[in-house]
């Protein structure tokens, strides 16, 4: 299966077009949505070209979820952990964004190996600031850090109006997603692949993976959670993270697949859906050619059919006539 990027392949591509032409100075403004969720906005001017303006909105949140100053908790400190100097966190932010980073690319380290890296978490802006509270969450397995909340469910905001939940716990947190999508066909096929989802796990290369339940109905761990919040017409998505699974470098791994988790499961019903679409179509192309060489052709059919005459004679025995008929 195919795993979904954290960076930005656009927002990247634009970044590297800009630090290669910085002499050009070329007015840029560029808007673009991703995961039908993200929305971005970047200006560049041709009297500065070293300053780029970065703006996101952020999905809707739903009523359980809380931000803080119009991002998820522990989104500030993660962008300026990240970004350091190269970029600076505007206050406001421009109109109908949650997020405007002003970027200098005049700070950016000369090693272009560093560079790389830095444009890179530039462009994974979404995992920095969406997956800031995950991260938080998950790294309490690493230090062995019991919250004062243990067992209560944790809110997080991934899809406009729509969560998923953290039950941290001493030695594991476990990840709920209710899946919930708005075409009748994709909740069959949605439902279907999260079955398979499941067994797939059980397979023995997967034995490190972490454990993956999948249910039609709410796990006991939400039935504190709002009723609203647990209306899911393709089931609930369970996986139980421990301490193994964001160790060093897994943690950024584990961060961006729970936060798009469900991006990714559309991701494929959608590509099942063209899959068949494309077999049905040549199938229908078949059935077509087939009929069309049952079809008789008129000329070849009069040219093959025998040619026969008919004459009309009469036998008669003296004055009597014996009858008429047809010969060939």
């Amino acid at each position: 299966m195919i795993l979904l990027q954290s960076p930005s392949r656009y927002l990247l591509q634009i970044l590297y077009n800009r630090v290669q032409s910085l002499e050009k100075g070329v007015e840029l403004d560029s808007q673009w949505v991703e995961f039908d969720d993200i929305r971005y906005h970047i200006q560049g001017s041709v009297k500065n070209p070293n300053v780029l303006l970065l703006s996101v909105s952020l999905p809707i949140p739903p009523p359980e979820t809380v931000l803080f100053g119009g991002l998820p908790l522990g989104a500030l400190e993660a962008i300026k952990a990240a970004y350091g100097a190269v970029a600076q966190i505007l206050d406001p932010p421009r109109d109908g964004f949650n997020l405007t980073l002003k970027l200098n690319l005049s700070k950016l380290p000369p090693d272009e190996e560093q560079k790389h890296a830095l444009l890179t978490k530039i462009a994974s802006v979404r995992e920095v600031v969406m997956g800031a509270p995950l991260r938080a969450v998950l790294k309490q397995l690493v230090t062995r850090t019991v919250p004062s909340d243990l067992g209560k469910p944790v809110a997080l905001v991934h899809r406009p109006n729509e969560s998923f939940f953290l039950v941290p716990q001493a030695d594991k947190v476990t990840v709920i997603f209710p899946m919930r999508f708005n075409d009748s066909i994709d909740t069959v096929l949605a439902t279907s692949f999260l079955q398979e989802f499941v067994e797939a796990r059980r397979t023995a290369g997967l034995n490190n993976a972490p454990p993956c339940l999948w249910s039609p109905s709410p796990p006991q761990e939400l039935t504190e959670a709002f009723t609203e919040a647990l209306s899911a017409n393709a089931g609930f998505v369970s996986f139980v993270i421990f301490s193994r699974h964001v160790e060093g470098r897994k943690l950024d791994r584990t961060v961006w697949n729970l936060s798009t988790f469900h991006a990714y499961v559309n991701y494929h019903v959608k590509c099942s859906e063209c899959f068949m679409h494309t077999r049905m179509r040549r199938q229908v192309e078949s059935l077509i050619q087939a009929l069309d060489r049952a079809k008789p052709d008129p000329e070849k059919a009069k040219k093959n059919s025998p040619n026969r005459s008919f004459k009309r004679m009469t036998l008669k025995d003296g004055n009597n006539s014996l009858g008429s008929r047809s010969w060939k």
